[in-house]
């Protein structure tokens, strides 16, 4: 049987949902967890449009195995107009056979997310990503104000998940802050899973 482990998902077209993917995995594996970073393809209006099956750079395509199996679930997104990418709403639009087998009932879930402005919709976003997960029925983590960072940050951070300031030109990077809610969101993320694993 293989470790157990836990799914980090994103989707990122500038860099910035997947340095917030970096960091949660980082924090999964400092609670002793596993971290299985994966992606999901871009979809194009073009109706001939295809991906190839890897990627050319970056994490692997997520399979349903990948979702299946996991342990927990970090799901990432960059802000579009207040909803997750339409990457992200098709490949978790695909899901259904996992929901019917019931497959992520009861696994612990937290949600990320990176917009170009502060007040570009990363809340809303992060609501948007909840639902699904609730469908699933899994058990959602926020990042509780015990994190302090919440309470100092001038950028990305919010109780539903963590977020990041992209800036106009979505390249700037994380700041210490940031960095320190996706790595503490990860940390428990992994606890959460390890403890739900054990109680059953």
């Amino acid at each position: 049987m293989s470790q157990p482990y836990v799914l980090v998902l994103y989707y990122s077209r500038h860099g910035a949902t997947q340095a917030m993917a970096k960091q949660i995995a980082r924090g999964i594996e400092q609670s002793g967890m596993e971290a299985r970073v994966r992606t999901v393809p871009p979809v194009s209006t073009t109706c001939e449009a295809t991906s190839s099956t890897i990627p050319d750079s970056g994490a692997l395509y997520c399979t349903e195995a990948d979702l299946a199996n996991c342990a927990g679930l970090a799901l990432g997104s960059p802000t579009r107009f207040g909803n997750m990418a339409a990457p992200m709403k098709y490949f978790i639009d695909s899901t259904s056979a996992l929901w019917l087998s019931g497959a992520l009932i009861s696994k612990p879930a937290c949600v990320f997310s990176s917009s170009s402005s502060l007040h570009g919709g990363q809340e809303t976003t992060l609501l948007s990503m909840m639902l699904p997960l609730l469908h699933h029925g899994m058990v959602l983590a926020g990042l509780p104000y015990s994190e302090t960072e919440l309470l100092n940050t001038q950028t990305g951070g919010t109780p539903y998940g963590a977020t990041h300031l992209a800036g106009r030109d979505s390249d700037r990077a994380l700041d210490s802050d940031e960095t320190r809610l996706c790595q503490a969101q990860g940390k428990r993320l992994g606890q959460l899973a390890r403890q739900l694993m054990a109680a059953c």
